[in-house]
């Protein structure tokens, strides 16, 4: 965590939160909710849910969902990509992200 990360002319702000990603390998949302936080530099754990059945009855008891990808920012359960994408139009991702 703690990356530092420059967005438009904003102040260069750093990374507080603790993102997590449960996801599969073939999921397309999966892979644009990776690729949405790769081009945010926003670090994040990644849980393969498809490869593991504890990792996946994990999710669903967190998320009450049985669906990927399934997005938690310190705890606080975003939901899936759409969801996410929701959250940033709002502005209300980097609240979570960075505090602000």
């Amino acid at each position: 965590m703690g990356q530092a990360q420059r967005i438009k002319d904003e102040p260069l702000r750093v990374q507080q939160a603790i993102v997590e990603l449960y996801c599969t390998a073939v999921c397309p949302y999966c892979r644009l909710t990776r690729q949405f936080f790769k081009d945010r530099s926003v670090e994040y754990l990644e849980f393969h849910a498809d490869a593991d059945k504890v990792i996946w009855s994990e999710m669903e008891q967190r998320s009450q969902r049985a669906t990927v990808p399934q997005i938690f920012i310190n705890g606080y359960h975003v939901g899936g990509y759409e969801d996410l994408i929701e959250m940033d139009k709002s502005r209300q991702l980097d609240k979570l992200l960075y505090g602000a």
